[in-house]
């Protein structure tokens, strides 16, 4: 398939170039920044693009071009560092910026075949502490901010284009049409990902990767181990072995819908595994967010592991990690900084006992379920909110116990209860509690009270890399208020969170 080659030199935007580009319906890959030229030289890659990077290209440590950018046979398109790095390698001036820019940025386009059919003036997103001062021999500057600084150029004898900003974020005005513009005008791209396809190739990797052996599915219930399940089971049929693990740190309700729902509609060869006592015991005393993640993810193998060795032949784990978790947890091809580790990824130790099959590993949760959707999957399954696989542990901030476990499965229920029965759930990405270490004066029934503090937190997203808070009616707010507070011993204040990502994550922790 003819595809898009990206290299990542380390920025947190780095999927989304990707994820752009499947919007557009165009197949690419994401490879380390140091990919030779030998393997870009491939028939099916039409053109490449550098991305952005947290470094300054005069770094000790920069990462640079694999290959001479100027003798590179086919398109390429460098964004911010990449700007930057084929500036400086075909002889630009690269300096501090006087003025750095960050976030939204009006530019001014001069013209080019990048920009064609885009309007003069764009609001785009900015992030660079370096400019290029002044641009290589033979390229013009297409595009340059209200400050001066530019902000584009390009060298069309020898299909080299380069911006400073990402068209990749969503903040950016027609930085859709631009990825599109170099894809398919430039480039020439003629050949489109879709869905179909992604399941057709998958369920053929899948046959192909497992053979004659068992594959282990860690089915939590939530979306993305949901339509992996029923993937990997399209592939391999009764070969597919779902475990499904009561860690304890579940919500109400999660373990009777999984029996209901795959046991007895889907008819999955299933079996439950209850580990709660296991998983309280490990996380006693701990308080720490990473050290929960990362023994949530110790916890979680072990038990495969003693569940694996029931199951003669099981070789393979399946597992419905998502692009974000890989982003956020580590650097998936280029030297990007570390958020947090996430309890598939940055979890797993080094002997794992099983080999990884994650189908969804370089997708997004619309890309997921919009394959679920082709595989006749229950909307209730489709577009239930997120759920992290360490569960409540990190919606309890402090220490993990069952009393304090219990307190937020009855807030956690009367919030769902109460968003599903105003007709808001589906409006909302993703909704949850969160039970706080700080405790309040109160007064209920006429007596003092000092208990719990309870945060909710809703926010509205497309690929949960970016989120807004849920500007939800005030009398759906209060009515959740109202109800925990009255049902739920040991909460006497509610308060809720009205803070985008970023600055802060959409979990707590």
């Amino acid at each position: 398939m003819e595809q898009i080659l990206i290299l990542d030199f380390g920025s947190q935007y780095t999927q989304l170039i990707a994820r752009r580009l499947r919007n557009l319906k165009i197949y690419c890959e994401i490879k380390p920044f140091d990919t030779p030229l030998e393997e870009i030289r491939k028939d099916d890659i039409k053109g490449v693009i550098f991305s952005g990077g947290p470094q300054s290209v005069y770094s000790k440590d920069a990462p640079g071009s694999p290959f001479d950018i100027a003798t590179c046979p086919i398109p390429v398109l460098g964004i911010c560092y990449g700007m930057q790095l084929m500036s400086r390698d075909l002889g630009g001036d690269i300096r501090k910026a006087v003025k750095r820019e960050y976030g939204l940025t009006k530019i001014r386009v001069k013209g080019g075949i990048l920009f064609k059919g885009i309007k003069k003036e764009l609001n785009v997103w900015m992030s660079h502490g370096d400019e290029v001062k002044s641009v290589p021999p033979e390229f013009n500057i297409s595009a340059q901010t209200e400050n001066g600084l530019i902000a584009a150029m390009e060298k069309p004898r020898r299909n080299l284009y380069a911006i400073q900003f990402h068209p990749e974020v969503y903040h950016s005005e027609s930085g859709i049409k631009i990825l599109e513009n170099f894809a398919k005008n430039i480039c020439g791209i003629k050949e489109f990902f879709d869905s179909g396809d992604f399941i057709k190739n998958s369920v053929k990797e899948i046959k192909k990767t497992a053979g004659k052996e068992k594959v282990i599915c860690a089915l939590s219930g939530g979306v993305d181990s949901s339509v992996a399940a029923v993937l990997a089971h399209k592939a391999l049929g009764k070969k597919l072995n779902c475990v499904f693990v009561d860690t304890g740190l579940l919500r109400a309700g999660d373990r009777e819908r999984i029996k209901e729902v795959f046991g007895k509609k889907f008819g999955f060869n299933i079996k439950i595994a209850d580990a709660s006592e296991y998983f309280l015991k490990k996380l006693n005393g701990v308080s720490d967010p990473e050290k929960k993640r990362k023994i949530i993810g110790a916890a979680f193998i072990d038990v495969f592991k003693q569940e694996a060795k029931k199951i003669k032949g099981a070789k393979f784990l399946l597992q419905g990690t998502l692009y974000p978790d890989i982003i956020e947890s580590v650097s998936v091809k280029g030297p990007s900084s570390v958020i947090k580790s996430h309890h598939n990824v940055g979890g797993l130790p080094k002997q794992l006992g099983f080999s990884l099959i994650e189908p969804f590993k370089f997708l997004f949760k619309d890309e997921v379920r919009e394959i679920g959707e082709k595989l006749n999957i229950p909307k209730e399954i489709l577009y239930q909110h997120p759920f992290p696989g360490p569960g409540l542990a990190i919606r309890i901030i402090g220490e993990v116990n069952e009393e304090r476990l219990n307190i937020l499965r009855q807030a956690d229920l009367i919030m769902r209860e109460e968003i599903i029965k105003a007709g808001v759930y589906y409006d909302i990405w993703q909704a949850f509690c969160v039970l706080l270490p700080v405790k309040s004066v109160g007064v209920m029934g006429d007596e003092r009270s000092y208990e719990n503090a309870l945060a909710i937190r809703c926010v509205d997203s497309v690929d949960g890399m970016t989120a807004d808070w849920s500007k939800l009616n005030h009398s759906i707010l209060g009515k959740i208020s109202s109800r925990i507070i009255s049902e739920v011993r040991g909460i006497n204040r509610v308060v809720y969170d009205i803070t985008s990502k970023p600055p802060a994550t959409i979990e707590w922790e």
